[in-house]
């Protein structure tokens, strides 16, 4: 759908004057070698009719940001060159920069907004002005229309959109250039991010969150395209009203399986290895696993393996629960050497998760999961097959699913097994596919409106003047 036409001239007058975007270059595809693709996205085959140039503007790239954010940007970014689009990348954090990594440019500025990095503390009256600047940040808008016109791009695709800003989505609109978005949480409709308050998932939006999101919900009126990795995130910006106009598809997220998938077999009798990464917070549920772990005590065979970090006091005060002798607080850790070291995971969040990458990285290690029933984990998980599933915040409930784990050392290793078979639905190339064919659908769609646009104009509609 178009905006409506009342609507255009308001912004082209507060934007400014149309950028001119010119044709794509061209790639040369005899240059493009099966041997120089990313690791883990060079096993299939390419659709290479139509390629893009295609600027992802990413909230959080790597090596900064934390959380499963950043590493979901650069499968996107990987997912789209692999697939032979032209891809640059523009992200935010404390110098300036430009640089290549797996074939995808990376350019790096300075923060747009009063800062980029969140997770250091901030004074009151920063993070409002933070806030009120992401409902639209003027000087986003000339940036981003700078880093348009030097590009060119075929499509602009942002990638949550913290920091970068919904001036982005102004910008394209304003070059006639189509965008698209790719939701990673709910900061679109919740100043937290997360639908998450005094400890307990929110139904819907709040009158504070509802009012500090006014600029978001009308920016995202100019998006044409919106994908998310499941259904659940999706589901709930279209309820509440965004991204009324953009073409909507459910992506699945994708993890790099290991060259080696281990599974580390447990011998009857021997404990069994509980294992935790990620954010220790409230809401990804750290709390729920203390409580389970108190209530087994220290004589039932489990070993706790916590990695991850977050406010050192909750921090401290968690793992004071937990069975001092039978647990092991690694910190932030590589989760590549931290998964062969587990035989469980246990996924506890008790907010909405709109994916869970965490989950779908121990499963492609045969790592079986135990996840909370909440946002999307139970559509990744098969319960009793590649793991188990709980309501979310009842300590008691993954208790009983630990204690089921360990008195039943077959149904682990068939589960082990399972968590193999199942990680291949998340594959790098069923995510590649899936990314390039929204892209394509986007562009398509944003191409034929652009023609019934100009054949109103000059009074022509399929051949025949008006």
């Amino acid at each position: 759908m178009a905006i409506h036409p009342q609507i255009r001239p308001a912004f082209r007058r507060f934007a400014g004057a149309k950028l001119e975007i010119r044709p794509s270059q061209c790639i040369d595809w005899k240059a493009v070698r099966m041997d120089a693709l990313p690791e883990g996205f060079e096993r299939f085959q390419f659709d290479r009719a139509a390629p893009k140039r295609i600027l992802c503007v990413a909230a959080a790239y790597p090596p900064y940001g934390k959380g499963g954010g950043p590493k979901a940007s650069e499968n996107i970014a990987k997912a789209l060159s692999a697939y032979g689009h032209t891809v640059r990348v523009v992200t935010v954090a404390d110098n300036e920069g430009l640089e290549i990594r797996d074939r995808v440019e990376v350019k790096t500025l300075k923060t747009l907004n009063l800062y980029w990095n969140y997770w250091v503390k901030r004074s009151a009256v920063a993070k409002l002005v933070w806030h009120a600047l992401e409902n639209f940040n003027p000087r986003a808008l000339f940036r981003m229309r700078r880093e348009i016109a030097d590009f060119r791009p075929d499509l602009v695709l942002t990638i949550s959109i913290e920091n970068v800003n919904v001036a982005t989505w102004v910008a394209a609109w304003i070059a006639g250039c189509p965008s698209a978005h790719v939701i990673h949480s709910y900061f679109m409709m919740c100043w937290r991010g997360t639908m998450f308050s005094n400890d307990r998932t929110c139904e819907r939006p709040c009158l504070q969150c509802r009012v500090a999101s006014i600029g978001k919900k009308l920016c995202s009126q100019l998006v044409d395209g919106v994908t998310a990795e499941a259904p659940h995130s999706l589901s709930m910006h279209h309820s509440h009203g965004f991204f009324r106009n953009a073409t909507a598809k459910v992506v699945p997220g994708a993890v790099s399986p290991p060259k080696t998938p281990r599974n580390r077999r447990v011998a009857d009798g021997s404990a069994v290895r509980i294992g935790y990464i990620g954010m220790l917070t409230t809401n990804k549920g750290i709390s729920t696993l203390a409580a389970a772990a108190a209530l087994l005590g220290e004589d039932q065979p489990f070993e706790y393996l916590i990695a991850g970090d977050g406010d050192p006091q909750f921090v401290r005060e968690t793992l004071a629960k937990f069975p001092a002798s039978r647990t092991t607080y690694l910190g932030w850790t590589d989760p590549n050497a931290f998964y062969p070291t587990v035989d469980v995971l246990v996924v506890p969040s008790i907010w909405a998760e709109p994916f869970g990458n965490v989950c779908v990285e121990g499963l492609s290690h045969g790592v079986p999961a135990v996840v909370a029933r909440s946002g999307a984990l139970p559509g990744i998980v098969e319960h009793g097959k590649s793991g188990l599933i709980f309501e979310a915040g009842d300590h008691e409930a993954l208790a009983d699913c630990l204690v089921k784990i360990e008195r039943d050392r077959p149904l682990l290793k068939q589960m082990q097994d399972g968590a193999l078979a199942r990680a291949k639905q998340y594959s790098p190339s069923a995510f590649a596919a899936g990314m390039n064919a929204f892209v394509g659908q986007v562009c398509a769609e944003h191409t034929k409106l652009k023609a019934v646009t100009t054949s109103a104009r000059f009074g022509v509609y399929d051949g025949r003047t008006s």
